[in-house]
């Protein structure tokens, strides 16, 4: 590494400093670490409002800032060449003493109000044959003594510039977007192995890299950009911006499709032996704590890419019942094994195991549930559900610890009907409510003391929400028929008195007003 000289030239005073930067083997100097701008532009920026805190107090009036003013895209550069009979302002005085190679300066604006300025100079005055000018924001201005042959060589850009018939011996680029990146840029064309200058280099910085490069049609320096990308691993948040920016080349010529297969695959619809591969490695999972994970995960997985499932619903859904199927016939297979008349005279482990499957195809089919609710497709399982009076007829037969994560199954699909999440149709409402309110109210004490993700408040909305839809004299039957056990067992029981009020409005007020205004309507035509 070696050290340039950074001077800030003040009325008055002089400040040096040191700044690494790294030098090719042919000696350029090129790539200059960010705080060789970022540091002189602190600095200058607090002094230029010292300085001019001071003028407006003297004399009344604060000097000419230009800094806002507007910026221009990197892909379309501001440039002039200048021939050797014009002249490259500023920059061949600067390069005509060595004594001042790098430097800042203080440059003046028309006006004659000072106009605060970082102008570095790289390279030795007679080590190039051609300047280039930078401008940038802040108001850097950095120049650069150059080799012709080595630019024209490996930019598109500079080569069109110099292929002028006039000797070019200046070219400068205005309104620079990032004026280092443009130096690291050109100091780049110097290097035979622009990819092992990458390494190490962030993603953001690699991007930056590549806009220039786009803009100066540097594409040896593009192809290495894109091999780097292809090959370091992205972050979440840094997917898009280089999607986004390799998308910008629009072009194929340089291999962008082989980076985009990273996130994107030729096949048109989700796969659905992919999703079916996972969902069966999910349900036969034997793990209590893998299986648990990875049923929160995809169901959140589900739940973020709801609108991108719902453009293949067809394919989903098909996938989503046949594990329904699976699994709803694996517990009613269960349900039989235990309740066979010898079944409590087996030992201890082989009941074990039969009540433990029994909690593992439940717990499967409420997972399923979730998923088909937040989706707004569990329409067909209720029916399926409300089909299930074999399994609810064995569902009072079995120990209430192997039979309550079935009742959860009920709770949820009421709640989601609730909702307005599932819309099953009056006949399957009323089945549903026939064959699994008993078994859901047998069940309710335990799960209120047995499951923690139970939640009585929003199951009792639920189901009294769920009767409230039927014809009123069926809601009489269920009210009545929840009244007998609401007086037996109390809080073992679901509290609808919500619904009770609703219903009892119904049935003894509405009538009556009703009828009373009725009359009024008839008394007003009669008079």
């Amino acid at each position: 590494m070696s050290d340039f000289h950074v001077r800030s030239v003040e009325t008055g005073q002089t400040k040096i400093r040191n700044v690494p930067i790294a030098v090719t083997p042919e000696g350029f100097w090129c790539c200059p670490a960010p705080v060789v701008f970022q540091r002189n532009i602190k600095h200058l920026n607090s002094q230029s409002k010292q300085k001019s805190s001071s003028h407006t107090n003297l004399a009344g009036q604060k000097s000419t800032n230009t800094s806002g003013e507007k910026r221009q895209p990197a892909h379309q550069l501001k440039s002039k060449a200048v021939s050797e009979d014009q002249r490259c302002p500023e920059s061949d005085n600067l390069g005509s003493n060595p004594a001042m190679t790098p430097e800042s300066v203080v440059a003046k604006s028309n006006s004659g109000n000072p106009q605060r300025k970082i102008s570095v100079c790289f390279g030795k005055p007679d080590s190039g044959d051609l300047k280039v000018v930078l401008s940038g924001k802040e108001n850097i201005v950095v120049r650069m003594n150059v080799h012709r042959n080595v630019l024209a060589e490996h930019s598109s850009f500079f080569s069109e510039k110099l292929s002028r018939q006039s000797p070019v011996v200046c070219i400068e680029i205005g309104d620079c977007e990032d004026v280092e990146i443009y130096v690291e840029a050109i100091g780049l064309m110097y290097c035979k192995e622009i990819k092992q200058k990458l390494i190490k280099q962030s993603v953001p910085h690699v991007l930056r890299i590549l806009k220039v490069a786009e803009a100066l049609g540097f594409d040896l320096c593009i192809k290495s950009c894109l091999d780097y990308l292809e090959a370091v691993p992205w972050v979440r948040d840094e997917e898009e911006n280089v999607v986004s920016s390799i998308l910008c080349l629009g072009n194929d010529k340089y291999g962008i499709s082989s980076i985009l297969k990273r996130v994107s695959s030729d096949i048109s619809n989700p796969p659905n032996d992919t999703l079916s591969r996972i969902l069966e490695l999910v349900l036969k999972s034997t793990d209590d704590k893998g299986r648990r994970e990875m049923k929160s995960l995809v169901l959140k997985l589900l739940k973020e890419n709801n609108q991108w499932i719902r453009g293949s619903a067809d394919i989903c859904t098909e996938t989503l019942y046949n594990s329904c199927r699976s699994s709803l016939q694996s517990l009613l297979l269960m349900f039989k094994e235990a309740c066979e008349p010898g079944f409590s005279e087996k030992d201890l482990g082989s009941k074990e195991t039969i009540t433990r499957k029994i909690a593992l195809e439940a717990d499967n089919l409420l997972w399923l549930v979730e998923i088909l609710s937040d989706r707004h497709i569990a329409d067909e399982f209720v029916v399926i559900w409300s089909n299930q009076e074999g399994l609810a007829s064995l569902h009072s037969k079995l120990p209430i610890v192997s039979r309550h994560l079935v009742s959860c199954i009920t709770a949820r699909l009421f709640v989601g009907i609730g909702q307005g999440e599932i819309l099953p149709s009056k006949d399957t409402r009323q089945m549903l409510l026939q064959v699994w309110l008993q078994p859901l109210f047998d069940d309710y004490s335990w799960l209120q003391h047995g499951c923690r993700a139970f939640d009585r408040k929003v199951v009792e909305e639920g189901i009294g929400r769920t009767i409230l839809t039927l014809p009123l004299e069926d809601q009489q039957t269920m009210m009545l028929s929840w009244l007998g056990s609401f007086l037996k067992v109390g809080d073992n029981c679901p509290n609808l008195q919500r619904a009770f009020e609703v219903w009892w409005r119904r049935t003894f007020i509405r009538p009556y007003l009703e009828q009373q205004g009725n009359s009024l309507h008839l008394h007003g035509k009669v008079t």
